[in-house]
């Protein structure tokens, strides 16, 4: 349905841009109202205008807070053209038909990141003053009301929509479309949610109490773009942030699984966490050699990933490492000189870990309700020998790591070790011999030799056939917690075929 604009509101921070549209509606003879400062740019065009307040009866008031919040404006917008009792009271009140309204809001965010910025000077309730006065009520409230009469009514809130609206207007000798006046309501809409998210970003990053009684930060967003996500807690706690962009919700989750993970080893080791499961880890008796064997374990699942170490980072690590994407670096400490290499990519997350506990309990939201249950801590509860021979020294070092690593995995999971270094993994896998074949893929995938390296696996083996795929590979011992019914199958081909088997009396599943 086509509508000439026969009226128009403008009220706008921004006055760039509208010259020419002024003059245009002023030769398409539309009345135009106006008030406070884009009144007195419209005048200084030597274009006539109607000031609102000869419609309100009211001045602006309250240092400008109120004025267009009146029956006389908004009865103009939200008028229904097809509803005679709408359009006799509007006669009543003497309330004029507006046809367009052109408005924008203040601009809250700039103003958020200017008193933010280290060059502005002033307190906080200073800053708080000035960005609560730039929160909009009148102009969100005249878009709404625009947008939602677009049946009649034509809204522009953005300034780049001017030169549209220009176009438009020529082409059509002042009359607008239907599906016009919807799409630009559509854009009017979303401006107004952008500027409420804004708005509810800042008030929830600097509010005070919460229902969890910690820090509440309002992340970007949470697992993928269209989620919000929130982070309860004080992670200056922990960590203090020495370079790059703020954590996302992804980044979050990882650095708790890097650190989780980390805190079980106290020699030198170095660990890449993918999507919270570890895709390469090694310890050795440097920093940079446990950072190769890390590395080694799966360069291609280390990209993006989020690093982390227990010993000092030094110039000769900063230097390897950097020659990776990564997400986020974690350590205890770092040299100067590898702190100006690793910060030469601005976005890069270093954190410096300044607390190592970890919690007693972990929480989870489950079906609307919440789980809670004690941390997982230990390696195993016993140490029992079941198998065809005792494990030596060596294994004995590679059993207890792998089987600390794989705790880490998500279930169904398998662990390949050899020389304490991850050489293959399988994890997430709805059965046990599916995480077996995927871990025995990803070490002949590197290259890894599986002849000696032993296998950890989160749960008991079901069958023997684990067993047996395994030492096919070259697996010369195993760990595992035991309990299934059929745990003799297994512990009896390692007997046969002298295999070292380890039952721990603990399961460590990870879901």
């Amino acid at each position: 349905m086509q509508k000439k604009i026969k009226s128009a509101l403008i009220s706008v921070f921004y006055k760039d841009g509208l010259e020419n549209l002024i003059h245009q509606l002023n030769q398409l003879g539309v009345v135009i109202y106006s008030t406070g400062g884009t009144q007195k740019f419209i005048e200084s065009l030597n274009i006539p205008c109607v000031p609102v307040e000869s419609l309100t009866t009211y001045p602006s008031i309250l240092g400008g807070r109120v004025k267009t919040l009146h029956p006389s404006v908004f009865g103009g917008i939200l008028g229904r053209r097809d509803n005679e009792t709408d359009l006799q009271e509007m006669v009543q009140y003497a309330i004029p038909e507006i046809d367009l309204v052109i408005v924008d809001l203040y601009p809250f965010e700039e103003t958020v990141a200017s008193v933010n910025s280290s060059s502005f000077e002033g307190t906080d309730a200073e800053k708080e003053k000035l960005i609560i006065e730039k929160i909009d009520i009148g102009g969100p409230s005249m878009i709404r009301a625009a947008a939602k009469n677009h049946a009649a009514v034509m809204v522009v809130a953005a300034k780049q929509d001017y030169a549209a609206l220009e176009t438009m207007l020529a082409q059509q000798q002042g009359e607008t479309s239907l599906e016009q006046r919807r799409a630009f309501a559509i854009k009017a809409f979303d401006v107004c949610t952008g500027y409420d998210l804004a708005i509810s970003n800042y008030f929830n990053q600097t509010h005070f109490a919460n229902p969890f009684g910690q820090t509440k930060t309002v992340l970007r967003y949470g697992e993928n773009p269209h989620q919000q996500g929130v982070y309860y807690g004080n992670i200056s706690d922990t960590f203090d942030q020495l370079n790059g962009k703020e954590l996302s919700y992804n980044n979050l989750v990882d650095v708790d699984a890097a650190v989780q993970l980390i805190a079980e080893f106290s020699a030198t080791t170095f660990a890449i966490i993918k999507h919270t499961n570890v895709c390469g880890i090694a310890s050795r008796t440097d920093l940079r050699t446990a950072w190769d064997a890390a590395l080694a374990g799966d360069p291609e699942s280390a990209f993006g990933g989020v690093l982390v170490c227990n010993a000092t980072v030094n110039k000769a690590t900063a230097e390897a490492i950097h020659e990776i994407f990564f997400e986020v670096l974690i350590a205890p400490a770092f040299d100067a000189d590898a702190l100006e290499i690793l910060k030469a990519k601005k976005n890069r997350i270093l954190l410096l870990q300044k607390n190592t506990n970890s919690p007693s309990q972990q929480v989870k939201s489950v079906l609307n309700g919440t789980l809670t249950q004690d941390t997982d801590f230990g390696n195993f509860t016993e140490w029992k020998e079941v198998g065809g021979r005792m494990s030596n020294a060596s294994e004995k070092e590679d059993l207890e790591f792998a089987n600390i690593v794989c705790k880490h995995l998500k279930s169904n999971a398998i662990a390949l070790v050899k020389n304490k270094q991850l050489i293959g993994k399988g994890c997430g896998q709805t059965s046990r011999i599916d995480a077996l074949r995927q871990s025995i893929k990803k070490a002949t995938q590197f290259k890894f030799d599986l002849t000696g390296a032993v296998l950890a696996s989160d749960a008991f083996f079901p069958f023997d056939d684990c067993v047996q795929i395994a030492h096919a590979a070259g697996i010369q011992a195993f760990i595992q917690p035991g309990g299934s019914i059929r745990d003799k199958d297994s512990i009896d081909y390692c007997i046969k075929n002298e295999l070292a088997m380890v039952i721990t009396g603990l399961r460590h599943f990870k879901h």
